[in-house]
């Protein structure tokens, strides 16, 4: 079946003409719908409902942050950072395309004042945390960036999409229908699931769970020869937490962690592995302090895996721990 995706593309408008025309423009190139505020380039609140259904009917999103935070809503928050919380609660597939030296953008396009520049930062990082990010510093770098993601996103998640209606057979309508009626059930199941799951779960205190100054017990080795380390919470998270960057596999997660604490203990690192049960340990922890997120997703090569990302929190403290001071 012959489908076309349609994309919102999200960012401020006057500074990034030029930026957002590349962007469509590859959009349509790939046969994508392109769709975004050149209906509306000064947006209200009633304006912004519209946006929003417009948005629903979209099957991905990109959002291209430059040096302006944009015109601020009521509630304090700009129209397109409000654009994209909408998609992140619609379950849009979202790429962020992010200015890499902002600082280096003309003063004519980037905020002066130092409440929405702190606005615009915290914006860059909320962006940047948990989905496919790509970094540009002039326009001509788009073109590129959106063909490569778009079309991994797009291989790797495949959408809904539209076809022109005179294409497609009655047996084709009923049988996707029935496929999407069979997800939906099984989606619902799994919510149920989980609210059960939300249910039986006994609460810790933040002040019961052990922090990163306090110190951990475990089993590692090289092959079949394993010794006891301690490491802080704070030592194990510095080790892996640049690593969680890149969205990793479980087994990766857990093979990586033991290269790294071996060689920091000086230790031969061939066959290096972690006990099961301690690391298993490590993983629930670092979850417990919110530091990260574990869970389920759709491999590139098919079926699902168990994947790691930080959280904001995560995002932050790794920052705090591994930024260079003066």
């Amino acid at each position: 079946m012959d489908k076309r995706y349609q994309v919102f593309i999200s960012s401020t408008y006057t500074d990034l003409k030029d930026e957002r025309s590349k962007v469509i423009q590859t959009v349509m190139e790939m046969d994508c719908i392109p769709a975004g505020m050149e209906i509306f380039p000064a947006l209200d609140e009633e304006q912004f409902n519209f946006i929003k259904r417009v948005i629903d009917d979209c099957d991905y999103y990109i959002l291209i942050i430059g040096g302006r935070y944009g015109s601020l809503s009521d509630d304090g928050l700009s129209y397109t950072e409000k654009e994209f919380d909408y998609a992140l609660e619609k379950n849009i597939k979202i790429i962020a395309l992010l200015h890499q030296n902002p600082e280096q953008i003309p003063v004519e396009k980037s905020d002066i004042k130092p409440e929405l520049r702190q606005k615009l930062e915290d914006f860059r990082e909320k962006a940047s945390t948990g989905r496919l990010v790509k970094f540009w510093n002039k326009a001509e770098d788009l073109p590129g960036l959106v063909a490569l993601s778009l079309s991994k996103t797009i291989k790797t998640y495949p959408a809904i999409g539209w076809v022109r209606s005179n294409t497609v057979g009655n047996n084709e309508i009923l049988s996707e229908i029935n496929e999407l009626r069979k997800e939906n059930n099984k989606l619902k199941e799994d919510i149920e699931q989980a609210e059960k799951t939300d249910n039986n779960h006994i609460s810790i205190s933040e002040e019961e769970l052990a922090g990163l100054e306090d110190t951990f017990s475990f089993k590692a080795g090289s092959g079949s020869a394993s010794q006891e380390f301690k490491m802080t919470w704070g030592e194990i998270f510095y080790i892996i937490s640049p690593y969680l960057m890149e969205h990793p596999i479980d087994s990766n997660v857990k093979k990586y962690l033991a290269i790294r604490i071996l060689e920091k203990f000086e230790k031969s690192t061939v066959y290096a592995t972690i006990k099961e049960d301690d690391y298993n340990t490590m993983k629930v922890h670092l979850s417990s302090l919110n530091l990260i997120n574990v869970k389920y997703s759709k491999k590139i090569s098919g079926g699902n895996g168990l994947f790691w990302n930080l959280t904001e929190k995560g995002l932050k403290t790794m920052k705090e721990l591994r930024s260079v001071k003066k």
